[in-house]
């Protein structure tokens, strides 16, 4: 499925597919992380499928959507500010030192995400979750962030393995 109308039209139902997915977010607190997570799965289908111009678009297009009709906002800002991991994952994984980049990426980008969510956005109810978690719970969630951001690169690895061998 190489021509234009068959990636647009690829793109089209897994982009409606990811905001359904974004929008049941709500529905367990933990899917605040697991749905941009899904949705990066997806990414790299129509990344390995339709090429990095139309995964770019997609992007753009299921991170704003997300902002606008997803209940969980902090679930969009997740995918907003790392949804296009899958993307420049490849380029990550030929530098020196992939990993450190990686942890880098991630951890700037979740770190912008939350003060922009906090001190810009005033999202009250962010600032009051880390209140009530407490310094020492915070620190073991970004932890536990660091080691999910693992395990999704090793999903998305496989991912494009099976995706690469279907071809």
């Amino acid at each position: 499925m190489r021509n234009g109308a068959g990636n647009i039209a690829l793109g089209g139902v897994l982009a409606a597919l990811a905001l359904v997915i974004m929008c049941l977010g709500t529905m367990i607190p933990i899917a605040t992380f697991v749905c941009p997570m899904l949705c990066a799965v997806l990414l790299m289908v129509v990344l390995r499928r339709a090429g990095r111009r139309i995964a770019w678009a997609w992007y753009g297009a299921v991170a704003i959507l997300s902002l606008l009709l997803a209940p969980d906002k902090e679930a969009g800002a997740v995918f907003v500010f790392f949804g296009y991991y899958p993307i420049v994952k490849p380029w990550l994984d030929k530098r020196k030192l992939s990993v450190l980049w990686k942890l880098a990426l991630f951890n700037v980008s979740i770190f912008a995400m939350y003060s922009l969510l906090i001190y810009l956005l005033g999202l009250d109810q962010v600032a009051s979750d880390f209140k009530e978690l407490g310094t020492l719970m915070t620190v073991i969630t970004l932890i536990l962030g660091n080691v999910t951001l693992f395990m999704l690169d090793v999903l998305l690895g496989r991912v494009s393995g099976l995706l690469r061998r279907r071809k």
